[in-house]
Order: C-alpha cells, then structure tokens, then sequence
C-alpha cells in the first residue's frame, strides 16, 4: 500500500487553505488538513470557511484543479463551557470537501465532563462520516496517552480515534511499546515532526517550540522510527511549524523539505512503503508457515 502523506495547517499557517492546497500539491503531497475551526489564538489567521463563502470557493477550486484531497480539519477543542454543536459549520464544510477526520484534543473540565463532550462531538461528527481523532498533548487537560486511552474506551464511541503526534509523544514521556495493545481501527493518521531531545520543564518554552520551533524529521533527537514501528499503517501528516525556516526558506520550500527530509528518513530506517510491504509479506508467510506446523 502506498504511503499517503498530508500537509498539517500548523506547518504553513500564514497561507489560507486554497494557497497551502496549491504548496502541498507542488510538493507532492495526498492531502492537506486544514484549519477551518478559529481559535482566536495570539497572531492566528482566520479561515472558518464555513463564515467565508469565497474563501471556500477557492478552496474547493483548488482542490478540483491539483487533485489535492482533504484529510481532516482541526481543532474541536473540549474546554470548560464548551456546546459541542459550535462545530457544526466546520463538520458540514469538511463534509462538503471530502475530508474523513476531525482532530480534536481536551483542555479543560472534570473527567466526567470532558468524555461526554468528547462522545458528543463523535456523535455530531458521524453522519458526516467524520472520524473524531483524539490528540493528547502535554500541556492540555488530557496530556498522555493512558489519559487519552481512558477517554476513548469510555466513550465507546464507533467513529472515534486516536492521533499520535511525535512531539507530543515525547513530551509525555510516553513508551511506544504501550502501542501495541491498542485498537488497530483507531489510528487513521499521525502527526509527524521532531524536537531536541531534551524535555523542557518550562511551559513558555514548551509551547514555543511546539508552535513555532519543530524539527524536520530525523534532525531533533526523537525516535520517530521507534514509535512507527508500534503502529499499523496511516496516513502521515506532517505538522512542523518553524517559524526560522519558513522565514528563511519561504512557506512553499519549507513544505518541501519537509516531506523530503521524511521520505528521506523513513526509507533509511525500512518504513518505506516497500519496506512496509515486505515486512507484511514475512509476517504473513511467518503466521502462515505457523499454522501449517500446528496441523
């Protein structure tokens, strides 16, 4: 199976959706996940589409002239106060361009709480034909993946998911051996980036270099390769904001190297997509060398 890649809104945040469509399909991108839910963020554009008739114009022209397809949108934040269904405009857009996911991630509220806000959003999402895939981060209300875990069986919700993003991943200090007992139906994709080894204990820092300082892959001191290897096959978007290298190198370029450096770093360490089908073939033939012998 081919690997599929997207190109993460966070990367190019300074493009709107019809611009960075036209990067990622320059850069040899499958998708792009775009951001069409505001978040009123410090310095954060606006592109809820579904207020901005002509901006989705453009988008949806994009999309039809590249081929470029949409992956998922972001982010359906749950947080104190929150009502679920102020993310309907932006599931009936992701709808209307094709996308399969909504990321969403926990920031706030008591346990009880934040699940059932989290269940109803899945709920809201699913005639969609919308996944809803949690994303854990260590700065949030649900920060690690025995949280996240929590979450998900709670919830038992059909159309949920779980998103692995590798700073994140790191940051919680979490083992990726923990992987492996999981549903194989909840990873539909995975944020990919990396970071400096060292962990930050400070939460400013921590945040500037998840917003603005992430690594090309194989450049920081993640080991990506070792989380892959506990997880089945998905999608890989790349989410690596770097507010240096975009400056320096432009949005577009800096798409680019992105998915070079990837592509690059995953054929070196046998995760290619010829490397993973062949590694499917051996388990294969392994299971069924297995079965004969028990006979």
């Amino acid at each position: 199976m081919k690997q599929e890649f997207s190109l993460a809104h966070l990367t190019v945040l300074g493009c709107a959706p019809p611009e960075m469509t036209y990067i990622a399909a320059r850069a040899g991108y499958d998708y792009v996940s775009i951001r069409p839910i505001y978040m009123g963020l410090p310095g954060e554009p606006d592109y809820s589409l579904a207020d901005k008739p002509q901006m989705l114009r453009q988008t949806k022209a994009a999309l039809a002239s590249t081929g470029v397809r949409v992956h998922d949108i972001e982010l359906a934040r749950v947080y104190e106060g929150l009502h679920p269904t102020k993310y309907l405009p932006a599931m009936e857009v992701a709808a209307e361009l094709g996308a399969k996911a909504v990321l969403s991630s926990i920031w706030g509220g008591e346990r009880e709480f934040y699940i059932e806000k989290f269940a109803e959003i899945c709920d809201l999402a699913k005639p969609f034909g919308l996944t809803v895939d949690l994303e854990y981060v260590p700065i949030a209300a649900v920060s690690n993946l025995a949280q996240a875990v929590d979450v998900l069986r709670t919830a038992e919700r059909s159309n949920a998911g779980l998103m692995i993003d590798m700073h994140h991943f790191h940051r919680s200090r979490d083992n990726p051996a923990n992987l492996d007992a999981l549903p194989r139906e909840w990873f539909h994709f995975a944020h990919l980036c990396d970071a400096p080894p060292e962990i930050p204990t400070d939460r400013a820092e921590m945040i500037r270099i998840l917003r603005e300082a992430r690594l090309y892959v194989g450049e920081g001191g993640i080991d990506v390769a070792g989380v892959l290897a506990h997880m089945p096959p998905c999608v890989y978007s790349i989410e690596l904001p770097n507010k240096e290298r975009h400056e320096e190198l432009g949005y577009a370029e800096h798409a680019t190297r992105c998915l070079e450096t990837l592509k690059a770093y995953l054929a070196e360490h046998g995760l290619g997509s010829e490397a993973r089908g062949m590694a499917r073939s051996r388990r294969a033939a392994a299971r069924n060398g297995r079965a004969v012998a028990t006979q």
